[in-house]
């Protein structure tokens, strides 16, 4: 049994738009969506490094 909510994660090496048709691919659509910023620390203070993007994908096929 599939499950019916996903968390696909956009990869460093993609965009936004080849995510979202990775979870179309997959048979979700979206139905939410999160970011949180990726710190690093340099010289003993954090510095952001990138955003990670994450949607929430559910089922394509739910009745």
């Amino acid at each position: 049994m599939t499950k019916k909510t996903v968390w696909f994660e956009v990869q460093e090496d993609e965009t936004v738009e080849a995510c979202l048709e990775r979870m179309k691919s997959e048979g979700y659509m979206p139905a939410g969506r999160k970011e949180e910023p990726i710190f690093e620390e340099r010289n003993g203070q954090p510095v952001p490094v990138r955003q990670l993007i994450k949607f929430k994908g559910i089922r394509t096929d739910e009745k």
